[in-house]
């Protein structure tokens, strides 16, 4: 199954943590949304996660997963599916605009507050891998451009 991700899921070894297996894992945008900080923590509602907005002349980049079907149960009771995200199929662009449809998740309305921040310990799980390996600096440019709006 393809996923995508943006925000901490970016980071590979957060997919491992959650012991979540993926055979493949490529640059991918989605075209017409925006990345927001305006999901409430699970267990801090000061705290803000990652969450996409629709907004026409925006752009989230982030990673396509290809998942297997067996470990989807994982990655939704990690994200909080169905109570704190919901899921939706998207079209996403691929390097040489190939589009291909994904499965990815939002924020359910009763979660989202505006005013959040994101942790610094929650802002470096999707920054890790890109300090360990440069050539990543592009995959995480949209993570990074709403880092720098926070500070």
């Amino acid at each position: 199954m393809k996923y995508f991700a943006y925000g901490s899921n970016m980071d590979p070894r957060r997919m491992k943590d959650r012991d979540v297996r993926f055979s493949q894992r490529t640059r991918a945008a989605l075209n017409g949304y925006a990345l927001r900080f305006n999901k409430v923590a699970f267990d801090n509602p000061q705290e803000g996660k990652a969450n996409i907005v629709k907004r026409e002349d925006e752009m989230v980049e982030g990673a396509l997963y290809e998942i297997p079907e067996s470990d989807m149960s994982k990655l939704h009771r990690a994200e909080g599916y169905p109570s704190h995200y919901g899921k939706m199929t998207v079209l996403v662009k691929l390097d040489g605009n190939k589009e291909v449809e994904a499965l990815t998740y939002v924020a359910q309305p009763s979660m989202i507050q505006e005013g959040l921040k994101p942790t610094r310990e929650y802002l470096g799980s999707g920054c890790s891998s890109h300090t360990r390996q440069r050539r990543e600096e592009a995959f995480l440019s949209s993570f990074k451009r709403q880092i720098m709006k926070l500070c």
